[in-house]
């Protein structure tokens, strides 16, 4: 058992019940600090308006200059955070203690680790695929590279690849489809189980639309997955989502069974796709032509839940709005991808007035596993529509915003003691352009706006996963 103090500036966010829990610790840490050091200690700052993820939970930024995160790499969790001397003068001596090893990152960023709520591995072998809107692009790109998951040492490699390529992102949790193979779900678990990553899959459900070598007849997808949750769910770090595509690709009794299956536990995930494209839209229309409309097939056949998580959720009338709210359902907004298949503008001041909204790359329609550059992408989204997204907003959002809408905010995203120490450390002057750049600014909160719009995975220098360290960026030759 080896201690860790990471000293660096140290930003995360907070809810009100966590700054209640800090505000006497805070008070400690600053007991026997110089008149010279106070003005450095912890600032929670009340006057930034956070939308909140989770209605009526109130959410602040905190942000240390001269902090430290104390880690304790046995059980992974973090022991403490705060001003770096009261951290240095509680956990530094070791005299009668397990050793403690002092990570020197004064000039760095720690925040928690980046979660992704909506990706999907097995496309990192065709991101970036020209020309097509959503429909045609499935068929064209998505189908085919899928065709070769059932071949394990393909989801092998790709798993660790696409997982690896995660941690040089700091990404450090995710929300994931994998394919109809339960090969490419093992893949996956195993290479995930190694790193000791908190994710989340399960094999995708189709039995219809899709090419023949896709589909798997209704009742042997769902023992796929009830096969899944048996061996994998809530073992270690990992999670099963039962997965039907969307509703174009399954029946309505693939449907009906996968709500039941879901109904039948209370900790396993759901997720799929809602009213992404117009075309999409119709179809599912055309299928579905005795239901009031796209969400009501999800709602009708059980499988709208506070576990459940939709991706995009562009195009949705006041009633659907009000169903995702009353179900506590979740929307997933991806604006790379939103933007590459020409899908729409998604509104997401709105759709956080109705129901909790996370945000993901949806890798491959989106075209970077990075969440600051998808962060980028979600600001010039909401531009487009008269309704700018702040650096806070944002960044809130990917850490602690998307483990509330996953229900793992007990766990993962922000430095609360006993939480899971996966965090990531940032280099504000992780370019030439970002450095030069950065010396322009004259506030915080022009430095994150600044990272956010140009910081990419340039600017990760380390990650960390339940306190062991899994990547680190090489330094240049």
């Amino acid at each position: 058992m080896t201690i860790h103090i990471y000293q660096a500036q140290l930003l995360h966010y907070l809810t009100e019940e966590n700054l209640v829990e800090r505000t006497q610790r805070a008070t400690l840490d600053t007991t026997n600090l110089t008149n010279a050091e106070r003005p450095n200690v912890t600032v929670v700052d009340k006057n930034v308006t956070l939308l909140p993820v989770v209605a009526g939970v109130k959410v602040y930024p905190e942000y240390i200059a001269n902090g430290a995160l104390v880690v304790d790499d046995t059980t992974g969790q973090v022991v403490d955070y705060g001003h770096s001397a009261a951290m240095i003068s509680e956990y530094g001596n070791a005299d009668g203690r397990a050793p403690v090893q002092v990570h020197d990152y004064q000039h760095k960023l720690i925040m928690p680790g980046f979660i992704d709520t909506h990706v999907h591995y097995p496309q990192i072998d065709m991101i970036a695929a020209f020309g097509e809107q959503l429909l045609d692009w499935l068929n064209n790109y998505t189908f085919v590279t899928e065709a070769n998951f059932g071949d394990p040492k393909v989801a092998h490699d790709t798993s660790k690849f696409f997982l690896n390529q995660l941690l040089a992102n700091g990404t450090t949790s995710a929300l994931v489809f994998s394919t109809s193979h339960p090969e490419s779900v093992e893949a996956f678990f195993e290479e995930s189980t190694r790193l000791n990553t908190r994710m989340i899959t399960g094999n995708v459900l189709m039995d219809q639309n899709a090419p023949e070598h896709l589909c798997v007849p209704t009742e042997q997808g769902i023992r796929d997955s009830q096969n899944i949750i048996d061996k994998w769910h809530d073992r270690g770090r990992q999670h099963v989502a039962i997965t039907p595509r969307f509703a174009i690709t399954s029946t309505p009794k693939q449907l009906q069974m996968t709500g039941e299956l879901y109904r039948s536990y209370d900790s396993v995930y759901l997720q799929t796709h809602l009213a992404e494209n117009l075309d999409e839209i119709a179809f599912v229309r055309e299928l579905y032509p005795n239901h009031k409309g796209y969400l009501d097939v999800y709602h009708d056949l059980g499988l709208l839940g506070r576990r459940t998580t939709l991706a995009h959720g562009i195009y949705l009338e006041t009633p659907e709005y009000e169903v995702l709210r009353d179900t506590g359902t979740q929307i997933a907004h991806c604006p790379t991808s939103n933007l590459f298949l020409g899908s729409g503008l998604f509104d997401l001041s709105k759709t956080l007035s109705y129901t909790g909204v996370s945000i993901a790359t949806d890798v491959g329609a989106g075209t970077s596993l990075s969440m600051l550059t998808t962060l980028s992408e979600a600001y010039k989204v909401q531009q487009l529509q008269n309704n700018p997204l702040s650096a806070h907003q944002g960044l809130y959002q990917i850490t602690l915003g998307n483990a509330q809408s996953l229900l793992l905010d007990d766990k993962i995203g922000n430095f609360m003691p006993n939480k899971e120490a996966d965090f990531v450390v940032i280099d504000m002057g992780g370019t030439d352009l970002l450095e030069r750049r950065m010396t322009q600014t004259k506030s915080l909160d022009e430095q994150l706006f600044v990272l956010m719009m140009l910081g990419d995975d340039r600017v990760i220098e380390e990650t960390i996963i339940a306190g062991i360290s899994r990547y680190k960026k090489m330094a240049a030759a």
